[in-house]
This record gives structure tokens, sequence and C-alpha cells, in this order.
């Protein structure tokens, strides 16, 4: 049974793409949102992607199936307060932070408990902004769901089969071994991206002539640190103890990979560089390699049959050779649901032209 009434706090980039996919997939279900931000709010109402927006809680959030906690993490527990003073017993209230830890403490042992599922769609973008949300943002993407240890199975069942009918790939965890998981492939990599950059700016000389030859591989491994300041100082502050773990086991990781280097074995060094080599080329779709050039795209596409095949049908007609093309599952601050690599920037730039000519959104990196 689909939800009549869908409530949105906060219409950023993630909630305002849940919103517009909503809304494309079932559009008899009615959406309201609040929001501080007035332009988003007005945007939303004029695509007629919600029916009305409010920047003050009310009432009319209280006959809502569904309630998408969408604000800043830091900011959950002032609306969660809010929310449980109105939602009905039957609400299922979900978040779509990066962290769990910290809503699923704020809601245990709350009235609320319940029908709390956390929620995390691991997909996004390094943009930000309801204007820049789009309907197919949660299309194959990994989204992560975080349910109480006082939701009962058959709630939980209902809103995954809800979630999956919007495109996503839902997996059910524990939050704990969410946070654990999401500090290791996400906010590690994040953290180790910036300390890299900062070390390489404090030992560069007056010259800065480390900047001015950075090469690819540089490039490639810090690219993650220009992400968003604010968002990872929130990261962080709110999975400190998960992060901490995983930074005390690289360290140790780090200090095993400086023995072997000392000792000077030759086999060690490489058992240690095919082992990583291995692992890493058993992760599917290598979207951009260390060394050698990458041409690459990524484009937004709905999962229909045929789908891929068309576009691949498209290019081959112009005689544009596809080297790799896949579908990215876990694509946070990564535009496209599709990516595509190519032989060479001519083939690139042509296969940009020519997709965009035919309707196709494409992202370049």
């Amino acid at each position: 049974m689909k939800p009549e009434k869908i409530g949105f706090i906060g219409l950023g980039l993630i909630g305002g793409s849940i919103a517009k996919t909503i809304h494309r997939i079932h559009p008899e279900i009615t959406l309201i949102a609040y929001d501080i931000n007035t332009e988003s709010l007005n945007l939303a109402v004029k695509e007629q992607v919600i029916s009305a927006g409010f920047q003050e809680l009310s009432e009319d959030f209280a006959n809502c199936s569904y309630i998408f906690l969408c604000t800043p993490v830091q900011k959950n527990s002032e609306f969660l307060a809010k929310i449980s003073a109105f939602a009905s017993e039957n609400c299922i209230i979900t978040d779509v932070g990066s962290v769990k830890t910290s809503i699923h403490r704020e809601i245990s042992h709350t009235r609320i408990s319940p029908y709390f599922i956390g929620g995390h769609p691991m997909t996004g973008s390094e943009k930000s902004g309801y204007e820049h949300a789009t309907s197919y943002l949660l299309e194959n993407a990994y989204y992560i769901l975080t349910p109480s240890s006082d939701t009962e199975i058959q709630t939980v069942q209902k809103f995954q089969d809800f979630i999956s009918s919007l495109g996503a790939i839902t997996m059910v965890m524990d939050f704990q071994e969410h946070d654990f998981i999401t500090a290791a492939i996400s906010h590690l990599p994040h953290i180790l991206a910036s300390s890299l950059v900062n070390l390489v700016k404090d030992i560069d000389n007056e010259a800065e002539t480390m900047k001015h030859v950075a090469a690819g591989g540089f490039k490639d491994i810090t690219r993650i640190a220009s992400s968003s300041p604010v968002m990872w100082q929130q990261i962080c502050l709110t999975n400190q103890e998960q992060i901490i773990k995983l930074i005390n086991l690289f360290i140790e990781s780090l200090e095993n990979t400086r023995e072997k280097i000392s000792d000077g074995s030759s086999q060690k060094l490489f058992d240690f560089f095919l082992t990583a080599k291995d692992y890493r080329d058993s992760i599917t779709i290598t979207t951009s390699g260390s060394l050698p050039k990458v041409f690459e795209i990524y484009c937004d596409m709905a999962d229909e049959t045929g789908g891929i095949a068309a576009l691949a049908t498209i290019l081959s007609r112009h005689n544009i050779n596809i080297k790799n093309i896949g579908i990215i599952h876990n694509r946070e601050f990564q535009d496209g649901v599709l990516h595509i690599e190519f032989y060479d920037e001519k083939a690139r730039v042509k296969a940009v032209k020519l997709l965009r000519d035919c309707q196709y959104t494409v992202y370049e990196r």
C-alpha cells in the first residue's frame, strides 16, 4: 500500500531529489516540504513537485505517512523534538544522513523509536541545493536502511519496498555497522586526501614547485579534498568514534608498510602492491586510474529495458568506440548514474556533444 502524503524537512539536493523521484514515479502521492529557503520552496511548487511549502513546522505534517528528515546531521535533534510532537503513531520517520549513531541515540527510548528507520542514500554531488536536485539521483544507487531495534519487521519491509520502487538498491543493517563501513570507505579517504594535500602544502617550497608539477596520480587521489569543509567537519564530529578507530587501524597499516620499505624486501613490497591491485581491480567500474589518463563521462539514465543498449547504439552509429560502461551504485559526491570510458579525448568530446543533442544529461569531470 502506497503512502498518500509524504513530508520533507529540508529540501536541498538529497531531499529535493527524493521528492522529484517520488513525483516522477508516484505522481498520485501528495508531497509537502519545510525549508527556510523560500526560493527552493517556490521553485518546487512551481515545478509541481510539492503541493505546498512551509517555513514553519505545523499540523500540516501530522497526517503524513512518511517524513524525510533532510537537514544537516547536527540539526536533527532540534527537528526530531518538533516532529515527535505532532507526527501520528503510524508515520514512518526517516533521515538521509551519512552518519547514523547520533540520531539513533537521539530517538532511543522515545515514542517515535518504533517508527524510525534511518536512511542513507549513497548518492549525491559536490553541488548542493534544490536547484541541483534531479529525479534520477537515486537510480540504481545503494540506499542503506538502519531501523531502530523497536521497529517491527513488517514496518521495515513496507518502507524498504517503497524505497526500492524509487529505483534504489536497498540494504538493511545495524546503525553501528553502517557507521564503521562508511568511516572506512568514505570518511577515512576524505581525511587522508585532505591530510595529503595539507602535507604537500606545508613542505612545498616558496616557488610552490610541488603544486605546479602535481601530476594525475596526486590529483586523482586528492580530488575529494575539494568537498565542503563544513560537511566534513560535521561528519568527523558525529562519527568521531568510528573514524578514530579507522585512523588508528590505518596508522598501524602505514607503520607496517614503512617497515617493508625500510627492510628493503623486494618480495614483501611486490606482494603489498599486488594485493592492493588485485582487490582494487575487483571493485566494479574503475572510475579513475592514478597513472593512465582516463577519458570518461557520466550521465543520468532511467532503469529501463534497452536504455544502455540505446545509448551504445547512438555512439556506435557515429563510430565512437566505448572502452568501458557500467552503472555506479555508490556515487556519493559523484554526478551521474552511468559511467562511460573512451579510448581518447576526441571520442569523449564527440560523445558529450552527441548525447546532449539527444537530450541526455551528461556530466564531465
